[in-house]
């Protein structure tokens, strides 16, 4: 009587810890990264009956007979299955497709694995933790290269790379020349604007000035046109001088450099006159050629055979060949146009010239045809001045015969330039620090690098490493979803995700916990059976010791 009561309470207890199991893993069916378990029963101790007899010839053998006091806890399994993931669209979520987990350490450097990849940034430490606030383990990044290329276990502090400082420059062409102007301080304030220009009333000695507007931003150089400037850094050092003297100290952009390819001082001195001067080309060779036989070139240089390029403006000098074609254009009596001789030309970007003929020299006389062919949607400056000195034989040329020709300009004059526009100086920063607050982005890779955006560009932050066990079923739950190492589990390993058999870690997930309902509910209804039935032993068995007791009356 007394074996089977004490069977039901042992009974009653193991199901009762079973369905702590249960409970347990129901309550955590939504808990990221929850590893379920499972109670499993082993019966309890025998008190022998009879022992077991072995057969001889005259008797057959006897097994023994035993009664056993009930059933315990056999074991609580964890159950490390993979479990689905789910997308959050957080950057910093994280989820392992695969063997590993994540490691985290606390404050007193206790270090502890998990399943949920729940992570955030702290912004007083810059230091990547879990939602736990507990700090999350792998290989740190410095001046975006990982410190390390295997796997670690230090705290992941992120140091973001500062914005690096730049010059302030621009880059431009003048009469075929590349100018180019540069800052020497590394500052926003070093993206200034400059113009040229020359003063023949300057006094003598006096070289330049610089008029400076908007705080230094704006700045106007009038040069003197009668001082001579020996080379580039003769006018460098004028220019930066007389901005010295205005600003009243050194300008924040520090001095600014000059340079010019090709150099106009390789010839000698130039005035401020021909600095500032908008260039002009002579031409050379060629020229437009409408008299079958081919032209001639006389004493004084000019061509018999056709027009003489005496003149052009700023944009065709060194540009190379002109196409030149001559068509005659009937009289227009509406527009009272008398007949006459169009002269067209196209240089070699497509910009594209034309004029008529007229009986006059460019110098004025009579007796030649002249010609100035301006460019379309071009200023004063763009033209070409053609002249003939032999009006008879054009009038045979022009009536005869039409033919496309070519002017070759030689190199450009002296002057060069720098008055005809503004210079604006770009892209001159400062060196400025940054921290986590300053990233615009991050995102985590597959093998658990770190990579985040900033106004310094795109940097490796760290790298999340993994940690695995030979027998990851041995880990002990402490809470927080948090496992730690146990005497059956193995030595933890570090590995990179990916490599030595652990998974891949995906961004903006996070790995559910793996509890299946179905069969939570199914244990639960065999375990409330169990524990019903076991209570129903202690009752049945109370009645008969109470039947027993009452055999006195």
């Amino acid at each position: 009587m007394v074996r089977s009561m004490y069977s039901g309470v042992a009974g009653m207890k193991a199901n009762q810890t079973r369905m702590d199991v249960i409970g347990n893993n129901i309550s955590n069916a939504n808990t990221f990264g929850f590893k379920s378990s499972r109670a499993t029963f082993r019966d309890m101790y025998y008190q022998q009956l009879r022992g077991a007899s072995g057969g001889t010839a005259s008797r057959g053998g006897v097994n023994p007979s035993s009664v056993g006091y009930g059933a315990q806890i056999g074991s609580v399994d964890l159950l490390m299955t993979q479990s689905a993931m789910t997308s959050t669209g957080n950057p910093l979520d994280a989820a392992i497709d695969g063997e590993g987990f994540f490691q985290v350490m606390d404050p007193d450097g206790n270090v502890y694995f998990t399943k949920a990849g729940l992570f955030k940034i702290d912004p007083a430490t810059g230091a990547l933790t879990d939602s736990n606030g507990n700090f999350v383990l792998g290989t740190s990044a410095t001046n975006g290269k990982l410190d390390s290329e295997r796997p670690g276990r230090n705290k992941i502090i992120f140091n973001v790379d500062p914005v690096q400082p730049n010059i302030a420059s621009i880059k431009t062409e003048i009469s075929g020349r590349q100018i180019t102007i540069k800052s020497t301080n590394q500052k926003r304030t070093s993206n200034v604007s400059f113009t040229f220009s020359k003063a023949t009333d300057m006094p003598d000695g006096k070289r330049a000035e610089a008029i400076i507007d908007n705080g230094g931003s704006v700045i106007n150089i009038k040069l003197n046109a009668n001082e001579s400037f020996t080379d580039m850094a003769d006018f460098q050092g004028a220019v930066n001088n007389a901005i010295t003297n205005t600003y009243g100290g050194a300008h924040p952009g520090g001095d600014f450099q000059f340079s010019m390819d090709p150099d106009p001082f390789k010839d000698g001195a130039l005035t401020g006159d021909q600095i500032i001067t908008t260039a002009a080309a002579d031409f050379e060779g060629g020229g437009i050629d409408l008299d079958k036989a081919g032209g001639t070139v006389s004493a004084d240089g000019s061509f018999l055979g056709g027009f003489k390029v005496l003149e052009t403006g700023l944009k065709f000098s060194g540009k190379g060949d002109f196409n030149i074609t001559v068509k005659k254009e009937a009289a227009d009596v509406d527009k009272k146009l008398p007949e006459r001789y169009v002269i067209e030309a196209t240089d070699a970007n497509g910009g594209k010239y034309s004029g008529y003929v007229s009986k006059e020299r460019a110098d004025g006389s009579s007796g030649g045809y002249s010609v100035m062919l301006s460019r379309e949607g071009g200023d004063s400056n763009d033209t070409i001045t053609l002249t003939y000195p032999n009006s008879e034989k054009i009038e045979q040329n022009l009536n005869t015969q039409t033919k496309i020709g070519t002017a070759k300009p030689s190199l450009p004059t002296r002057n060069v330039g720098l008055g005809k526009g503004s210079f604006t100086l770009t892209g001159g920063t400062e060196f400025i620090e940054q921290d986590v607050g300053n990233l615009t982005g991050i995102s985590i890779g597959a093998d658990g690098t770190i990579m985040g955006a900033s106004a310094a560009g795109l940097q490796i932050l760290g790298r999340i490493d993994l940690a695995t066990f030979a027998n990851s079923d041995g880990l002990l739950q402490t809470g927080n979803t948090y496992f730690t190492e146990t005497a059956n589990s193995g030595k933890v390993k570090y590995a990179v995700a990916g490599e030595d058999g652990t998974g891949i870690i995906k961004n903006s997930a996070l790995e559910m916990s793996n509890v299946d309902l179905s069969q939570e509910f199914s244990d639960m209804i065999t375990t409330q059976r169990g524990f019903q039935a076991c209570s129903r032993l202690i009752t049945v068995s109370d009645t008969m010791l109470e039947e027993l007791i009452n055999l006195k009356r």
